[in-house]
C-alpha cells in the first residue's frame, strides 16, 4: 500500500480549497482522481464562481488517474448492495478505485465513516 497516495474525494478537495485545517495533513500526499471526481469539482467550482477556478481546475487536472472499466463495474454492484445508503455512483467509482490501488479512499462523507479503507475526516 503506498501510505503517501490516497484518492480523494470531491468533497476533500472542496473542504482543501476552502482552507480547512482538518486537510492540512493531507496537503503533502499524492493525489489521485478519476474523471467523475474532475467532473464534480468542475460543476462545484463553476456553479459557486470559485475565485482562481481555472487555476484550480487546471492544477486538479494533472492528478487524473485512468479508470480500468471493470472498476467502475464492480463500484456500480456496490452501489447496488448498499442502495440504503444512497450512495452517488461518483463515490462508488472512487472508493473502488482506491481499493483496487491498495490506497485509501480519502472523504469526509458520512456514508463512508465506517467503511474499510476509508480515511475519514469530518469537516
Amino acid at each position: 500500500m503506498m501510505n503517501n497516495s490516497f484518492i480523494y474525494d470531491t468533497y476533500a478537495i472542496i473542504e482543501i480549497i476552502s482552507g480547512n485545517i482538518k486537510y492540512n495533513n493531507y496537503l503533502d500526499k499524492k493525489i489521485i482522481i478519476n474523471n467523475f471526481i474532475y467532473a464534480e469539482l468542475c460543476f462545484i467550482l463553476i456553479k459557486n464562481n470559485y475565485p482562481n477556478l481555472e487555476e484550480y481546475l487546471n492544477r486538479y487536472s494533472k492528478f487524473i488517474a485512468p479508470l480500468n472499466p471493470n472498476i467502475i463495474k464492480e463500484a456500480m454492484k456496490f452501489r447496488v448492495r448498499n442502495k440504503e445508503n444512497d450512495l452517488s455512483m461518483t463515490d462508488c467509482i472512487s472508493y473502488l478505485m482506491a481499493k483496487e490501488f491498495g490506497i485509501k479512499f480519502l472523504t469526509g462523507d458520512k456514508e463512508f465513516e465506517n467503511l474499510e479503507n476509508v480515511e475519514f475526516i469530518k469537516k
